[in-house]
């Protein structure tokens, strides 16, 4: 009976703890057992739990890497800790999803599995296994990933730090990724694979795993046409930045009269409260069923994201039986086609209200959407592929 452990930030909470949660379904379906070891924030798993560190270690970890650019690098007794617990738990496979956001010791780890049989496997939900700093280089349009990172120009930026050792940081990264003989790299989207094949890991065996999600939970029970006298449209993210395009959206606001009603969920209290007229701004809820809810009574799911892998919040809406209108950021296109929304190009807000008009005139149809979901999106299609991965490594 083959043993998986997965490492990730979150444990049954966010985007990627519900993904390893799901794979961790998978594989006590399987037969097999299940391990999920993580940093902070969980909610009740089905696998059993292990907590890396506490939130000393947390803070520590921002504090040091602020000061040193060294993301990664910190929670060194919390990672010594793991690895006795990797060796009493004696893993057939160690599946690596997020290990960076101030938790982790990644050269610890690695100095590790290097040494071992271990076979590794690494979803990648975003940029920072192989750059010297940033979790996406996309939004400044920086390359220097490539060759080797220095001069970061989203050294000011999450996380924020105050000198720039993205050369060394790049240099090392290299060394153990590469030094790694087990291991097979996972990509949530075609677009990350190809981002990959570029880097210093473009040599490692490189899989294309789109994400799922629970079908049984997000669903619409009328897949009707939405007609009425407003036109409801919804943006839906984890956190809102500049980089989430949350000044876009101001934009749209002005560009569209007050019957096209604009809600946004995931804001902070203070972000609430600085909203333009004409904007519902909802903080991130931890009620799934409310969040089906606010897919269900709206007609449009936006994203205006400059940064991302391949959004969950895209497969949540088709199949809630909501198009989606998303710029051509990432993985994000890949969720959709012609019948099923929209793409418009990155930070094109005239654009991007021309194709909100476009759909309330010419509604897809909310079948359509289900469908998609449906047949590329459904979790225990997407999660089982993982469990076909783990035996063809094994």
């Amino acid at each position: 009976m083959a043993k998986i452990l997965q490492l990730n930030v979150t444990a049954n909470w966010g985007s990627t703890g519900k993904i390893a949660e799901a794979i961790g379904s998978e594989v006590l379906n399987a037969g097999w057992d299940s391990v999920i070891a993580y940093g902070r924030y969980s909610n009740s798993s089905k696998s059993q739990l292990i907590r890396v560190g506490n939130k000393f270690d947390v803070y520590t970890h921002y504090i040091e890497q602020f000061f040193r650019d060294n993301e990664g690098l910190c929670s060194r007794a919390a990672t010594k800790k793991l690895i006795s617990q990797i060796k009493c738990i004696n893993p057939d496979i160690v599946h690596l999803h997020n290990i960076h956001d101030h938790w982790l010791n990644y050269q610890l780890l690695f100095d590790y599995l290097n040494t071992t049989d271990i076979k590794v496997v690494w979803t990648f939900h975003d940029c920072w296994a192989f750059t010297g700093h940033c979790f996406h280089f996309v939004s400044k349009g920086c390359d220097r990933w490539k060759n080797g990172c220095f001069d970061c120009p989203l050294k000011s930026e999450y996380p924020k730090t105050l000198v720039d050792n993205s050369r060394s940081n790049y240099a090392l990264k290299c060394k153990l990724f590469t030094g790694c003989k087990n291991l097979t790299v996972v990509c949530c989207s075609n677009w990350m694979a190809e981002l990959v094949r570029e880097s210093f890991l473009k040599d490692k065996r490189i899989e294309v795993i789109h994400n799922g999600i629970d079908l049984n939970v997000f669903k619409h029970d009328n897949y009707t046409s939405r007609v009425g006298s407003q036109f409801n449209i919804l943006a839906v993210s984890n956190v809102w930045s500049k980089q989430k395009g949350l000044e876009d959206i101001f934009e749209l606001r002005k560009l569209l009269p007050f019957d096209y009603q604009f809600t946004i969920v995931g804001l902070s209290e203070k972000q609430i409260k600085s909203l333009p007229e004409g904007i519902k701004g909802i903080e991130r809820t931890g009620s799934v069923e409310d969040l089906v809810k606010l897919y269900c009574s709206s007609d449009v799911l936006i994203n205006t994201s400059y940064a991302d892998t391949f959004p969950t919040v895209n497969l949540e809406a088709l199949a809630c039986g909501i198009p989606v209108i998303t710029y051509r950021t990432g993985g994000s296109p890949e969720a959709i086609d012609s019948k099923t929304g929209v793409v418009v190009t990155q930070g094109n807000v005239d654009e991007m209200c021309l194709a909100i008009r476009k759909l309330r005139n010419e509604p897809l149809q909310s079948k359509d959407c289900r469908l998609r979901a449906e047949s590329y999106f459904d979790k225990d299609k997407c999660f089982k592929k993982y469990i076909d991965l783990f035996q063809s490594i094994l």
